[in-house]
């Protein structure tokens, strides 16, 4: 039986792909802002509905742009989630600035704005919240916080591609900067890739020079920079995806709704909740399990039949081996109960049936178990 990953990258048709090769190979131009790379930010802004993207190499290298553009200095205070992957907290440290926790909301995962107030001291100048999930986080309450103590936001959206946190309003354009991952784990991908989205000028031009070295025309420079770039490769990738993500994004909703169906019920599995007014784009499908020891005992069932699931996110980033240690009881309870189950375009309905059938199966044997014992 063939092995089921907790997701599996989208290809788009083989020919398609090909036809942008083509006219690579007839340009010559493999990188340095070419026409795929130029013509697939354009598509970006307009399928997303943002002013400015920047197409860059990783969402890392996005985040730390980012923080550069916001002029955060070395021993600045970013406050942040522990509830994460790790790159949203190394990209801070990277930039020699001092990330600071705040806890999650227990229902949505995202970060709670009072717990941001509470850890906010005079060497604090910005937030950098993830829409954990897609989820997006409590945008408004937020940027009161931001407002009333003069701080700047990063959203990390590395998962909320097209994400929308009212009906029409793309949830990429609150914030001072947003920023994306288009990794190939991605529901829209470049392989690998990500970008920069911000609706100020001011901001645009400087992100503008910071990924391309601090360039100024050929012989001249506004400032420092680095290589952000992204290969013409990677933008034949994204052209050749961005035309599909609609029946991605539908694919996962209907297979979402199955384990909804499948799952229901089952008092030790919930779910984190997602606003109504949210525009979602099933992302992931994430379950919080009643305790550590029942994930445990589903994921070795699971992989046992050849499924992988994952942890995501484990461990709690407080446990980082370059912070503060600090206490997070809602992160650090939330990362030992969340597994994320497979969910990708071409999964099988049998296959989430089976999915379903273990995982119950696992919480029947673990609690008949529990009462013998």
């Amino acid at each position: 039986m063939e092995k089921i990953n907790v997701t599996k990258s989208f290809l788009p048709p083989y020919e398609v792909y090909t036809e942008y090769l083509k006219q690579i190979w007839e340009s010559h131009w493999l990188t340095n802002h070419g026409p795929l790379t130029t013509r697939l930010e354009a598509d970006l802004k307009a399928h997303l509905g943002v002013k400015h993207l920047f197409f860059v190499n990783n969402g890392t290298i996005a985040l730390q742009i980012a923080i550069k553009a916001l002029d955060l200095k070395p021993g600045d205070e970013v406050i942040t989630t522990p509830f994460s992957y790790v790159a949203t907290t190394s990209s801070i440290v990277w930039e020699g600035c001092v990330p600071v926790f705040a806890d999650i909301d227990p229902e949505t995962l995202c970060l709670d704005p009072k717990s941001v107030e509470r850890v906010i001291t005079p060497r604090t100048r910005a937030i950098m919240a993830v829409h954990v999930y897609g989820n997006p986080c409590e945008i408004d309450a937020l940027e009161r916080v931001a407002q009333k103590h003069n701080l700047k936001i990063i959203y990390d959206a590395a998962h909320a591609f097209g994400v929308e946190y009212v009906p029409g309003v793309s949830v990429l354009t609150h914030g001072d900067i947003s920023t994306l991952s288009f990794h190939a784990t991605k529901l829209f991908h470049t392989a690998e890739g990500g970008a920069i989205v911000t609706e100020n000028d001011e901001l645009a031009h400087k992100i503008s020079y910071l990924r391309n070295f601090g360039h100024n025309g050929p012989e001249a420079f506004y400032g420092l920079g680095v290589n952000g770039k992204c290969s013409e490769f990677h933008a034949a990738m994204g052209l050749s995806v961005l035309p599909h993500v609609d029946e991605i994004v539908a694919a996962r909703k209907r297979h979402s709704l199955q384990y909804d169906a499948l799952l229901a019920g089952i008092s030790q599995i919930t779910r984190p909740r997602i606003p109504a007014t949210v525009r979602y784009n099933y992302s992931y499908y994430p379950v919080l399990i009643e305790s550590e020891e029942l994930l445990l005992h589903i994921r070795d069932e699971l992989v046992a039949e050849g499924i992988t699931p994952r942890r995501y996110f484990y461990p709690s980033l407080t446990s980082l081996p370059y912070v503060n240690a600090v206490s997070m009881p809602v992160s650090e309870d939330a990362s030992r109960r969340a597994l994320c189950l497979p969910l990708y375009f071409d999964l099988s309905a049998d296959d989430i049936n089976r999915i379903a059938g273990i995982v119950s199966a696992a919480i029947s044997s673990h609690s008949k178990k529990a009462v013998n014992f």
